[in-house]
């Protein structure tokens, strides 16, 4: 491969979203979760009102930043934003209404929590249940940056639950390190010492490994 002749991969222009409707619309809310694969915890939501046109360098899907990297841009985000709100649903819930409507209703929680009522909503690829105009991104989190924003912040309160009150609460678990996600030393354990009232039996059900821990 010719190195001079490559081409520069393209950068999406993640504020080209919001230009589309800022014309309509002054308060737009970027919303997304995390933890909906996990099989421990709550499904954590974060609504984001940016001010228009406001760039914020680096800022991308969290799950393709480092967590200095997280971090930092959450710390800007929170300074910046007009507004931001943050959703939990926790496992027995998830358990009894499933995880597509659990994740919904974090976000409705999330928007919810905005001190500042939002106009439109960005959201990935979801539909939040309300009466305000939405458009449902696939992707959002790397094509708008107030998805970003929101999946930024879900993703930090989610991993600081996981490494502090969560880990503190169950640390034979090791939730600290996987968050909750079904790697290898997580179902170990759960197979040496059964699930917590914080696990997912739903999503339980299809582990062989703690068929027998379960009822």
């Amino acid at each position: 491969m010719n190195i001079d002749n490559a081409k520069p991969p393209i950068v999406p222009d993640l504020l080209a979203y919001e230009r589309e409707y800022w014309d309509r619309y002054v308060h737009i809310a970027g919303i997304d979760e995390v933890g909906r694969g996990c099989l421990f915890g709550d499904v954590v939501a974060a609504a984001v009102i940016l001010p228009q046109e406001l760039v914020i360098e680096g800022i991308n899907d969290s799950k393709k930043l480092s967590a200095k990297k997280r971090d930092a841009l959450y710390e800007l985000i929170m300074d910046k934003a007009l507004a931001v709100g943050v959703g939990r649903v926790d496992a027995q819930t998830i358990d009894q209404i499933n995880i597509k409507q659990a994740a919904r209703k974090a976000m409705r929680i999330a928007m919810d929590g905005l001190m500042v009522k939002p106009d439109f909503l960005l959201v990935d690829a979801e539909k939040v249940e309300c009466d305000i105009p939405q458009l449902a991104i696939i992707k959002g989190d790397a094509n708008s940056q107030s998805i970003a924003a929101a999946s930024i912040v879900a993703k930090v309160v989610r991993d600081r639950l996981c490494e502090n009150e969560w880990n503190q609460l169950y640390p034979q678990y090791g939730i600290s390190i996987h968050k909750g996600y079904a790697t290898k030393h997580h179902r170990e354990q759960l197979q040496l010492h059964g699930p917590t009232a914080m696990h997912r039996r739903s999503f339980l059900k299809n582990m062989e490994t703690v068929q027998l821990s379960l009822f």
